[in-house]
């Protein structure tokens, strides 16, 4: 098991969130720490550690990175950097503390595998008025029965009381309104070979982010936080077929759709959720594990572990670089010459499916970084106790938000030997462009059918 801190910080919170009622909002004095105080405006620990290997969050990273294109491809605003040294399986027993699980595995399968770690840079950063949004809903947000209440524009629950308070931090992280980006999405198999099965067109908005919707339209009406819609131009096996989501508090609200284009027609699929193949990823990832978790809290037990100083894959940029997808494949991960790795202070969530629930999952870690709130790293244990699969999401730099989002994520299967890679988008011309907010048919069942190849 990794060696958690014994940060001072982190005692003297966790002992207040085991005081408080689970679904109680963060009491005033520890709200006030977001103004100005010892955390940042999005509940991180502003300071840095005592080694210095962690630095003190300054604001973020807001100014436009040199090669970034309006619209098109972007740069690495630290291509100049080198790294400080390199984690291999030959002197992994010297970083275990600061290592997930699922990364020792990687290292002891895989000889060739390595993690370059780079001086760490706190880059996340929103506009003030998600910060003054977040001030609000850590005054204010509480969880009814797992569903967040009294949230809106905003980091639900920037003091987190509970595990599935940092989860929702993350489902509901702050990566902007409407967005859309195009990449393709690997199979990995057993010899290495990386195959093809989607190569895609994504859309995506927040309706939890638009300036333009309310608190009361979450709480009351039952507005949807986010709506993503993927068509899939290829390989030609696929293309034309597509999938819009609606996601909403209530998971039990959740709509899907899928067109299949050998009827001719959109069909509302039953369970589009938690454990089920995804038809995004040809049936390959589960819809829980995309971005790392997308999932329903109330399948499992949730434990807040704590925090741990870990190297996660971070500043991303580095991986948008290379002109082909070939460049960022190899084998069973991704290539570690593009792969940037830094140290940061990650919340440590574990999750147990909870008695009479059923998941391919018995037991699963998730790996949340303070400033971003995403969860960058997981590992999954099957039913036997085994170490199955480990999970990872690549977080970019997007300036001009300013903010940051998952470029790609996927998986490595401990025990089949594969892997899935989704969203390289290194031979697209486009790395995630920004939008308008809209309610056009893009997102909508209509939409879905209109847009397909038939």
């Amino acid at each position: 098991m990794n060696k958690l801190l014994a940060l001072g910080h982190s005692v003297a919170l966790l002992a207040c969130v085991m005081a408080l009622p689970a679904q109680a909002a963060a009491p005033a004095d520890q709200v006030q720490r977001l103004k100005g105080g010892d955390l940042t405006p999005v509940g991180a620990q502003k300071a840095g550690n005592a080694d210095g290997s962690i630095p003190a969050w300054n604001g973020g990273l807001t100014t436009p990175t040199p090669g970034d294109t309006p619209g098109g491809r972007r740069g690495d605003p630290f291509k100049a950097e080198k790294p400080l040294f390199s984690i291999t399986p030959q002197n992994m027993g010297q970083y275990a503390g600061n290592l997930s699980e699922g990364v020792q595995a990687m290292l002891k399968k895989y000889p060739d595998y390595r993690l370059d770690v780079y001086p760490t840079h706190r880059t996340a950063a929103a506009p003030q008025w998600v910060y003054d949004n977040t001030l609000a809903n850590a005054a204010r947000g509480t969880l009814e029965k797992g569903v967040p209440k009294g949230v809106y524009g905003g980091i639900p629950f920037p003091i987190p009381q509970s595990a599935e308070e940092v989860m929702w931090n993350h489902v509901l992280r702050w990566r902007g309104a409407r967005f859309q980006h195009f990449n393709n999405w690997y199979q990995v198999v057993a010899d290495g070979r990386a195959v093809l099965v989607t190569d895609a067109e994504i859309n995506e908005q927040l309706p939890y982010y638009d300036k333009n919707s309310n608190l009361e339209q979450f709480d009351s009406e039952g507005k949807p936080f986010w709506q993503v819609a993927i068509r899939n131009i290829g390989p030609p096996l696929r293309a034309g077929e597509a999938l819009l989501a609606h996601e909403y508090l209530d998971p039990d609200k959740l709509q899907t759709w899928v067109y299949l284009k050998g009827q001719r027609r959109v069909r509302r699929l039953p369970n589009g959720c938690c454990d089920t193949p995804t038809p995004a990823a040809a049936g390959v990832m589960t819809f829980d594990e995309m971005y790392t978790w997308t999932g329903r809290m109330d399948r499992f037990d949730w434990n807040l572990v704590g925090k741990q100083e870990l190297y996660i894959p971070y500043n991303a940029n580095s991986i948008l670089q290379p002109p082909k997808d070939t460049d960022m494949l190899k084998g069973q991960f991704l290539n570690p010459d593009h792969v940037r790795w830094e140290k940061h202070r990650v919340w440590v969530v574990d999750a147990k499916v909870r008695a009479g629930q059923r998941h391919q999952a018995a037991k699963s870690r998730y790996y949340c970084d303070e400033d971003t709130w995403v969860c960058v790293l997981a590992d999954r244990w099957d039913a036997n106790g085994q170490l199955w699969r480990t999970l990872w999401s690549q977080v970019i730099s997007v300036p001009e938000l300013p903010g940051s989002a998952i470029a790609s994520f996927g998986y490595n299967d401990l025990q089949a030997n594969t892997a899935f890679v989704a969203q390289l988008n290194n031979e697209k011309p486009k790395h995630y462009l920004l939008k308008e907010m809209g309610n056009d048919k893009v997102f909508s069942p209509d939409g879905l059918a209109s847009s397909s190849v038939r």
